[in-house]
């Protein structure tokens, strides 16, 4: 089989910003790289950008953090495959000496489990460091497998990857239980702010949230999401830094929150399924891409920290383009036309 050439497939790319960002992971000011072939996106979430500068910045807060892979097993009948788990589930540091035979970096934090007939999945939660972990977990979940089919003869081999995990699809478990970085960005907005920049005011900010947002994604049976457009931002922020655009799927799966307060608008945007990191492919050596390397440090995500800080700085960026998106979204279509004209202005 003939092997081809690999090329690049170029993107229209630009820094919008900067933007305000304040936390326990970020405490700056910084440019967001965004990759994307809809080009309303970089003056809207510059929009929100500067809005949320002037208000002081966004306070992003880091929930909780974990890559996960599921497997599947199988054995004789329902009360075998309790027995199996009851005994695997506390044996944890033992599957851990075995997890560290294939990574410097994986560390097995949890496990959960659903039996469905004779049928046993296994749902691992790892921390993996600067890299996003695809490969890691599931490297570790094969050693882990061996490891217990060893263990339990009564168990047998049915899949690596049982869609408990779960990858690249939107469900219930990933909001849940976590996949990923859990970032929570948070702004208030004072009103005259809000009436000067955006056009609009908290109230009906708000108000729309509730009509779209909530009930109108509840009316489609959205899936553990209540947001306007998560996924443009993301998708424009992963191929700007060399992320599996594929997340996207569970990446957008967050919550819009906003209140009137004290006359006041409190705006947060919720994203427990933010995977992303700083290492891995795409990122670095022979196939790494010049723009991916020159982005990750133009954000700050190339220094020299502990494991796992750089891809905690990244996750926490990315939620705060998230936020300024959806922001500057949310006040456009609170005015009549005003979201078509944008895409007339800058489309057409």
């Amino acid at each position: 089989m003939s092997q081809h050439k690999i090329t690049q497939a170029p993107i229209p790319m630009r820094l919008v910003g900067p933007v305000r960002i304040v936390g326990d992971v970020v405490d700056d000011s910084v440019m967001l790289p965004l990759a994307t072939y809809e080009t309303p996106l970089w003056p809207s979430v510059g929009r929100g950008a500067r809005v949320a500068t002037l208000a002081g910045g966004i306070k992003a807060t880091l929930i909780d953090e974990r890559m996960t892979r599921s497997i599947l097993l199988e054995a004789a009948d329902a009360s075998k495959a309790l027995a199996a788990w009851q005994s695997i589930s506390s044996r944890i540091d033992e599957m851990n000496m075995v997890v560290r035979e294939s990574s410097r970096f994986a560390n097995l934090i949890n496990l959960h489990n659903q039996i469905v007939g004779n049928m046993l999945y296994i749902r691992l939660e790892f921390t993996t460091g600067d890299a996003s972990g695809h490969n890691m977990v599931t490297l570790a979940a094969e050693k882990l497998q061996d490891w217990i089919l060893g263990e339990y003869p009564e168990l047998k081999y049915t899949s690596i990857s049982a869609n408990f995990c779960t990858d690249k699809k939107a469900t219930a478990v990933n909001g849940i239980l976590g996949r990923g970085k859990n970032v929570v960005c948070e702004l208030l907005i004072p009103r005259e702010l809000c009436e000067r920049r955006l056009k609009t005011t908290p109230e009906a900010v708000v108000d729309l949230n509730i009509k779209k947002n909530l009930i109108g994604t509840m009316l489609a049976g959205g899936i553990r999401s209540a947001n306007a457009h998560f996924a443009n931002m993301l998708l424009a922020f992963y191929l700007a830094t060399g992320q599996d655009a594929a997340n996207i799927v569970e990446g957008s799966q967050g919550i819009v929150h906003a209140e009137v307060r004290n006359g006041d608008l409190y705006f947060s945007v919720s994203l427990p399924n933010l995977i992303v990191g700083t290492v891995g492919n795409g990122k670095g050596g022979s196939e790494g891409l010049d723009f991916v390397d020159e982005n990750l440090r133009l954000i700050g995500c190339r220094e020299e920290r502990a494991p796992g800080e750089n891809a905690r700085r990244l996750a926490v960026i990315c939620a705060a383009s998230v936020l300024c998106g959806e922001l500057s979204l949310l006040a456009a279509q609170t005015n009549p036309g005003e979201l078509m004209a944008a895409h007339v202005k800058f489309e057409r």
